[in-house]
């Protein structure tokens, strides 16, 4: 069911239009979906997109013994009727390829509606798709990132896609995102997605917002590569303004109920509605276009968080805008294995994404994981519980902004719609993303008091920084959580982040 995860809304995505009038009544990612009424605050579950300088709009977002087979995960779910928040995305053939990269995919409604009749266009803020590429090059360990481009269908692209030059035996992945709430994907030639191992969630249940292609063979390659030491991650760092380690993706200080999820992708829209790839020279030819991007957590803390503590992105090339320095959601996990100190936040079963009809889903979470680089749920492993990530979560997270109140309230909202800082923002995230996992469920209490104006957005909070320990291992649906409840702990090093074993010992 595609739907199943929006039983209560997110946590408010960001993505970060630069124009205003992209977003005026379309706040992305403050959406009353389902019947709860609830507002769910995702950074994509806070999964935050945006250059520093943009202006914050909001996007929501959703919500393995990994057994199913890429190719009948790429097809998961059978179309979905005309909803208003599912789109489908045409895959290009050998999307793997230089030409595929260049080949723009195409955003087209389900159930064989055109975009006009289905709002799946790129210049629906509420609709629009997004994809990233980031590329190993086996022999030298190098690492480069590229942004596909999508079109909507029907259209043609405002500017050519720059073809990349890829190294012999390139190791691709591609990452998708979606500022709705369903996104499916499609081949354009029968059977692409097997051969792209692309992965959209298991058969019959989609990860909602996010979808993958060969995202576990580049993972399984970086860390080959890594591990050789050929390709080398540069470490997190030490903030100076709060002297604890800069935060990775899968930091619980950072993270919300649906971690890892989205991507830093953003194109340039004309007035006609067509898109290009945003670099430079296509910034500089279509004058008057509009910045669009994908909510996401990555760009949380790239474009948010980082600059608040004085922390530095980690970036490499963008064959997309002449080799200047980018972002991408695959860096940032490969960033998040190499420097992530226990306990390591990863995605848990009970992350609305990885529910399969309400229920947790080691088969589905296990595929999510592998798609990002993380090990593999395992039952004889306590660390990295539904129960003891919210228990994290509480205890990590609400600290962290109670004692760095003052710095944090000097940081700019992602979405001023749910914060009027960057501590509001994070506040109400928490606190959403607290009733998201169902935390509650495992004992726990909201760690969270949030002062709301009469728009809705957080002004003011106050925080319980006691720490909890979870009394109870059943979480969602009555679903049984097998391990034990386990405090958590901070400060051992999770040597380079590869090994299952290690996670959260």
């Amino acid at each position: 069911m595609h739907n199943e995860h929006r039983s209560t809304l997110r946590t408010a995505r960001i993505a970060v239009p630069l124009a205003i009038a992209m977003v005026v009544g379309l706040i992305l990612g403050i959406k009353m979906i389902g019947g709860s009424g609830a507002l769910k605050l995702s950074a994509q579950g806070a999964g935050v997109t945006a250059s520093p300088t943009a202006t914050a709009s909001a996007a929501a977002s959703p919500a393995a013994t990994a057994s199913a087979t890429p190719a009948a995960a790429a097809a998961a779910a059978p179309a979905a009727a005309a909803d208003g928040v599912s789109c489908d995305i045409i895959v290009p053939p050998n999307p793997l390829t230089a030409q595929g990269l260049a080949t723009p995919y195409q955003l087209t409604g389900v159930g064989g509606l055109t975009p006009q009749e289905s709002g799946c266009m790129e210049s629906n803020p509420a609709l629009n798709a997004f994809a990233q590429a980031t590329i190993l090059d086996p022999a030298t360990g190098a690492l480069t990132v590229y942004e596909p481009l999508v079109i909507t269908q029907g259209t043609v692209a405002a500017a050519p896609p720059v073809v990349p030059t890829l190294p012999a035996g390139a190791v691709v992945t591609i990452d998708f995102g979606f500022n709705g709430t369903n996104l499916t994907l499609k081949a354009a030639r029968a059977g692409t997605l097997g051969q792209a191992k692309c992965v959209n969630g298991i058969q019959g249940s989609i990860f909602t917002q996010v979808s993958f292609c060969n995202g576990a063979a580049f993972f399984a390659a970086a860390k080959a590569s890594v591990a050789a030491g050929t390709t080398v991650i540069p470490a997190n760092g030490v903030s100076a303004k709060t002297g604890l380690p800069c935060p990775t993706t899968r930091s619980f200080t950072m993270i919300d109920q649906d971690q890892s999820d989205n991507v830093t992708t953003q194109y340039l829209v004309t007035a006609n509605g067509t898109t290009a790839q945003d670099n430079t020279a296509n910034t500089a030819a279509l004058a008057g276009a509009t910045v669009i991007n994908n909510g996401s957590d990555n760009a949380l803390l790239n474009a948010f968080l980082d600059p608040t503590l004085g922390c530095t992105p980690f970036t490499e090339p963008d064959l997309t805008n002449a080799g200047t320095p980018g972002t991408s959601q695959a860096l940032d996990e490969l960033f998040a294995a190499q420097n992530q100190l226990t306990p390591v936040a990863l995605v848990p079963e009970n992350d609305p994404m990885t529910l399969v009809n309400g229920a947790f889903s080691q088969q589905k979470t296990n595929r999510y994981r592998a798609s990002v680089g993380q090990p593999a749920v395992m039952r004889a492993q306590t660390a990295d519980t539904p129960a003891n990530y919210c228990a994290n979560m509480i205890n990590i997270q609400t600290p962290f902004l109670a004692n760095n109140q003052a710095l944090l309230a000097t940081g700019t909202t992602p979405v001023p719609a749910v914060g009027n800082n960057l501590l509001t923002f994070l506040a109400n995230r928490l606190n959403q993303s607290f009733t998201n996992l169902n935390c509650q469920n495992f004992g726990l209490t909201d760690p969270v008091t949030v002062t709301l104006d009469g728009n809705g957005a957080a002004t003011a909070a106050t925080f319980n920084a006691a720490a909890q320990t979870p009394t109870t291992a059943t979480g969602a649906a009555g679903a049984a959580n097998p391990a034990a409840a386990q405090a958590p702990r901070q400060g051992v090093s999770q040597a380079a982040g590869w090994t299952p074993a290690q996670m959260g010992r």
